[in-house]
């Protein structure tokens, strides 16, 4: 099946704002009529209720968090893009655009990415008129910084602390719209499946994490706001609990799933230090900005870096980059430090590690400068490695972090599921094949405040409300069928625990199908990947009951979904012959070792339709039309 992404028609500049007026809309007092679930309360989810809550609809926010502000959206530290050309460097809209379309490997939408360049400035304006403490320089102006990927200054911060600050900008609003009454918030409440009436998305089934009761709730529309699947490599930078559930159920359910290969590894985190651990730890892009990337000269260099002088010292991507250094691009700049540690001149605990020297920076601004800029994220780093990056070089290693990939939307931000709409990381939308750093929160907030509540009405005002009930038989059937796993992971009583399996996953994952992909890895990874989900099916060990707080058996949903999921993944990286942006094929790759893109044969979006169990997916192609951007090579030298 050819896809139709439904983009607008006219010049690029003006199909937004056409778009809209062409949208059909919901009467003020009709809006009430409708209800709307949105799942997750992260920067889509809480912008989201909160915004369609303001308009006078019925919402449902559901999270599994016991507080709807502690959404990984509060993880993120560097800050968040707009085109608002403070500095005045020469920044606008288009050129936000192309920077991520570039960005991207030329593998998104131009529509959807212009739409996104277009409304960013209108964010800022949004989370300053919430008070979001953004840095602001002597006069009080919004301060600026510089990220991967751009020559202009574009990036509003918040020291290292700007997804938590926007995060809580947004719960402000959602918590003003509970306490209004049109918005009712589900904490501790997970996700299972999605109830599908008559072909569109009409409401879900979800578990009460402190119960164990299993339940439905009905609406007249569904909007998935989950977040990205990294967790399928174990070790991550995302939360703990971070999974695919929502999303790959939906994908079960009929929802086509788009890129899943598409992941980012951020080049920016502190290094693995054993099997000991169960997440990583990221440390800002924003970093990059004073801090120097360097590495030993000699392979097999363990004497302290303070004793390594200059002339023995390899600034790497200041050397193979010079128009961008050390802000080239994520992708590049982890695939650059990958090939100097494989050379055998990494730094630390198994030589997998660089260093990020902020030494120079410190004489030419003062210490207190750079305290004043990151001083959060120097603490951090202290606190988990009991080392002072004051004095010497924090290590650094990439590390899995963003998921480019996730369910298909049109324009619209709907699925192929008329109802089922997907906003955030949890859709494939505007990063291609890798995501500029500063953009993830943009497109958040774009989705929840500005683009949903056009979007959504159009499909509502088509609708007619309160059709889909609890009561209706595929409701019923969804709860039965989730009852029904639930107690056959209860009953298997096997010997080895969820985590041994996850860890065992994401080892596969992190060796055949990580930074570097062959085809022979990732055959491998489909022959090894089948075999443990086969093993978890009849030794996995899950403690407890069904009817209380088990947070084992919230794990072990997850991971089966995760060993699922997995295959889909690598099968997406197989029929991807080609290199760009965070999918690199070892062999299809410029002489210089850069990525090769194959645009004749894979400038489509491969969105992924589930077929039934024990049956292969069927591939489905969007092909990508630039009208308003020179396909070229992508190079940041």
């Amino acid at each position: 099946m050819i896809l139709d992404g439904k983009c607008p028609s006219g010049q690029l500049p003006l199909k937004w704002d056409k778009h809209r007026q062409e949208l059909k809309l919901v009467n003020p007092s009709n809006k009430r009529k409708y209800k709307i679930i949105v799942v997750g309360t992260g920067l889509a989810g809480a912008s989201a209720a909160a915004t369609l809550g303001e308009l006078g609809y019925q919402v449902e926010a559901f999270c599994y968090q016991d507080s709807g502000r502690r959404a990984h959206s509060i993880a993120a530290q560097g800050g968040i893009n707009a085109a608002k050309n403070y500095p005045n460097d020469g920044d606008n809209i288009y050129r936000l655009f192309y920077d991520t379309i570039k960005g991207g490997d030329f593998r998104a939408r131009e529509a959807n990415v212009y739409r996104l360049a277009a409304v960013s400035n209108q964010i800022i304006d949004q989370c300053v008129a919430q008070g979001v403490p953004f840095a602001r320089d002597y006069a009080g102006y919004l301060e600026n910084r510089s990220f991967g990927g751009a020559q202009v200054s574009r990036t509003f911060y918040a020291r290292g602390q700007t997804g938590q600050q926007l995060l809580l900008g947004a719960y402000s609003a959602l918590s003003r719209q509970i306490h209004a009454g049109s918005v009712k918030l589900y904490p501790r409440t997970e996700m299972l499946d999605l109830v599908i009436v008559n072909g569109e998305a009409k409401g879900i089934t979800v578990r009460d994490l402190v119960s164990g009761e299993i339940r439905s709730h009905a609406a007249d529309a569904v909007c998935l706001c989950t977040g990205g699947y990294s967790n399928v490599f174990y070790l991550s930078t995302n939360a703990m609990g971070s999974n695919t559930t929502a999303i790959y159920r939906a994908y079960k359910k009929g929802a086509y799933f788009a890129n899943p290969c598409f992941t980012q590894i951020h080049p920016t985190c502190i290094p693995v230090t054993g099997d000991h651990q169960s997440k990583l730890t990221l440390m800002s892009e924003s970093l990059r900005n004073d801090g120097r990337v360097w590495a030993p000269k000699k392979q097999g260099d363990t004497r302290h870096p303070s004793e390594i002088p200059e002339d023995e010292r390899d600034y790497y991507l200041e050397r193979k980059y010079p128009s961008f250094g050390n802000l080239a691009p994520r992708d590049i700049s982890s695939r650059a430090a990958k090939e100097v540690c494989d050379e055998g001149r990494g730094v630390g605990p198994g030589n997998r590690g660089v260093y990020l020297d902020f030494g120079d920076a410190i004489k030419r601004f003062s210490k207190e400068k750079i305290q004043e800029r990151y001083g959060n994220l120097f603490d951090m780093y202290k606190k988990i490695t009991d080392e002072d990056a004051y004095e010497q070089p924090m290590r650094i290693y990439p590390a899995p972090h963003y998921t480019m990939g996730g369910l298909w939307v049109d324009y619209n931000l709907q699925s192929n599921i008329p109802g089922l709409f997907v906003l955030g990381e949890a859709n494939f939308s505007d990063h291609g094949a890798n995501r500029l750093g500063a953009s993830a929160l943009m497109q958040g907030l774009a989705d929840g405040y500005f683009i949903i509540p056009y979007t959504i009405a159009d499909y509502l005002a088509r609708t007619k409300p309160g059709t889909a009930s609890p009561e209706h038989s595929e409701f019923k059937k969804s709860k039965e069928d989730t009852e029904n796993l639930t107690r056959r992971m209860l009953s298997i009583n096997g010997r080895k625990t969820v985590n041994e399996f996850h860890r065992e996953l994401g080892r596969i994952m992190w060796e055949h199908a990580g930074m570097a992909r062959s085809e022979e890895g990732l055959k491998k990874a489909l022959e090894l990947i089948p075999q443990l989900k086969a093993e978890f099916s009849q030794n996995v060990k899950v403690t407890g009951t069904g009817t209380e707080l088990n947070q084992e058996l919230e794990k072990a949903g997850r991971v089966a979904d995760f060993l699922e999921f997995a295959e889909l993944f690598v099968l997406d990286a197989m029929q991807r012959k080609e290199s760009c942006g965070g999918h690199f094929r070892t062999e299809y790759q410029m002489p210089d070792g850069e990525a090769k893109r194959d645009d004749e044969n894979f400038r489509y979006v491969a969105a992924w339709e589930f077929r039934g169990e024990g049956k292969g997916p069927e591939l489905h192609k969007e092909p990508l039309e630039f009208e308003n951007v020179h396909l070229a090579v992508r190079s940041y030298k």
